[in-house]
């Protein structure tokens, strides 16, 4: 009998609510924020040298909230320059959200936003066909890779398409992380449809076989999924949506895989026990790529 799971995929809106629940109970963008601090200046310090005009390519860009942080530092270390940010961001809703963002965000001038309502193989598929390749001085890919069909082409092309000094930003999560431990055991369970698992300890590998200099950073993250334990909880189910990519993993998972997946849950290879919570280790890799 075909299972009832179904990819959380097929429901953009759960996806969408569900994602944000775990943006509120993790610490992903702080993590973020805090590399994009004292890390970035030094990842873009020559990004620009000797140029009147900065391109910033943004695949996957979300909502445009660590999109903004990393333009402030570019902006910052080259002050006066203009910057032409393109983002490629498939989801409807990301991008008009992103637009608001945008709206409400002073010191933004110097900066011209162009939005591509597409995925990065759809950017790819559109570029080759009207022959172009414009080059980029910094591409960033966070949280992204998982959406792509493979890995490996994905990052040479763009990273075919570096200037001399350029540099490509990977952001995805650790293979240190509790991801790699569940995704490693229950991937095959779950309805993946168009999804990879892919984490920071994939990439090497990858990185190394086609040649490429790379730097690698470790970020620690975490996710409290306390709620996840409580029967019937709205958070806690929308946070295992997310956690296994299934749509109402809860009701519709088999009631053995349902219990492998919560004891796997509260294992020290997936979380961390503290003060009468479960906190999920949501670490990142970065990688900074050169050209």
């Amino acid at each position: 009998m075909a299972s009832p799971m179904r990819s959380l995929l097929t429901d953009p809106d759960r996806y969408l609510q569900s994602f944000r629940l775990f943006l509120e109970r993790s610490t992903e963008h702080q993590s973020m924020r805090e590399f994009v601090e004292k890390r970035l200046p030094d990842v873009i310090a020559s990004i620009g040298n000797g140029k009147s005009t900065i391109n910033v390519l943004s695949v996957g860009g979300g909502a445009g909230e660590m999109d903004l942080q990393i333009l402030s530092k570019v902006r910052a270390r080259y002050p006066g320059v203009t910057i032409n940010n393109d983002v490629i961001e498939p989801s409807a809703d990301q991008v008009s959200k992103y637009k608001e963002r945008v709206a409400q965000t002073s010191n933004l001038e110097n900066i011209n936003f162009t939005w591509h309502k597409e995925t990065a193989y759809e950017y790819e598929s559109r570029m080759n066909a009207e022959k172009k390749s414009k080059k980029w001085d910094f591409i960033h890919m966070i949280q992204m890779l998982y959406y792509v069909k493979d890995v490996p082409a994905t990052i040479r092309y763009f990273h075919s398409l570096l200037e001399s000094q350029g540099k490509l930003l990977v952001i995805l999560v650790s293979g240190n992380s509790g991801w790699q431990t569940l995704w490693k055991k229950f991937a095959s369970s779950f309805p993946l449809d168009d999804l990879c698992f892919v984490s920071s300890a994939d990439l090497p590998r990858i990185l190394d076989s086609a040649g490429l200099k790379y730097q690698l950073y470790e970020l620690p993250s975490h996710m409290d999924i306390t709620s996840c334990f409580i029967e019937g909880d709205k958070g806690g189910e929308l946070l295992l949506d997310f956690l296994t990519e299934t749509l109402d993993f809860a009701k519709t998972a088999p009631p053995e895989l349902k219990r492998q997946v919560m004891e796997e849950l509260r294992k020290p290879g997936c979380s961390e026990n503290r003060d009468g919570k479960v906190f999920f280790n949501n670490n990142l890799g970065v990688i900074v790529i050169e050209p």
